[in-house]
């Protein structure tokens, strides 16, 4: 009976062949499942390449944004400047025409070279110079005559002188131009064609 007994326990090996396929039946399981976790790999990697260039374009739109800002708030500033110098224009040309007539003298001195060193460092130069070529970008022409020392159109008087922010032209200088007589135009080209013949 004991036999019988131990018989009986040797049905519990049989037991354990039937938990055995248990785990078989776990790895299967355990295969398949890679791949829905493959495919939420591949979504999670898609989601995040998304949101990689969403927060690289937001970054390209903000940098943009802030070049855009500054460039605007230099323009603003250079516009502001130019106006507040553009209302000093006619106290830089008493001050100039003082000087030519001796009258700069004691304190009015002083004054005039601070208010003049002070717009010089904002930026602001004087251009126009008697014997300059004349340019009509920059110069604005109030007397004509002719003349036979010149051999283009020159600025021989500077009745204002003109005024410039870096590039931009505040105000033209206001000139005298003389151009050359029709003798010494006509001269060259005569000398031309009897070169050419």
């Amino acid at each position: 009976m004991t036999e019988g007994t131990g018989s009986n326990h040797g049905a519990v090996p049989g037991d354990a062949q039937e938990t055995e396929p248990k785990p078989e039946t776990g790895t299967a399981a355990s295969a398949a499942a890679p791949a829905p976790g493959a495919a939420e790999a591949a979504e999670l990697r898609n989601q995040l390449g998304e949101r990689t260039a969403d927060l690289q374009r937001l970054q390209a739109e903000y940098a943009n944004y802030r070049k855009r800002v500054e460039r605007d708030r230099n323009v603003a500033g250079e516009l502001a400047a130019i106006k507040v110098l553009s209302e000093l224009l006619p106290v830089l040309d008493d001050i100039g025409r003082a000087r030519d007539h001796g009258e700069l003298a004691g304190g009015f001195k002083s004054v005039a070279e601070s208010l003049e060193s002070i717009v010089a460092k904002m930026g602001l130069q004087g251009f126009g110079s008697k014997g300059d070529p004349f340019d009509p970008t920059v110069h604005e022409a109030l007397l004509h005559s002719y003349a036979t020392d010149v051999t283009e159109p020159t600025c021989v008087e500077i009745l204002q002188p003109g005024y410039q922010v870096g590039e931009r032209i505040i105000r033209p200088a206001r000139v005298a131009v003389a151009e050359p007589t029709a003798d010494a135009e006509g001269g060259p080209e005569e000398s031309g064609e009897a070169a050419g013949s």
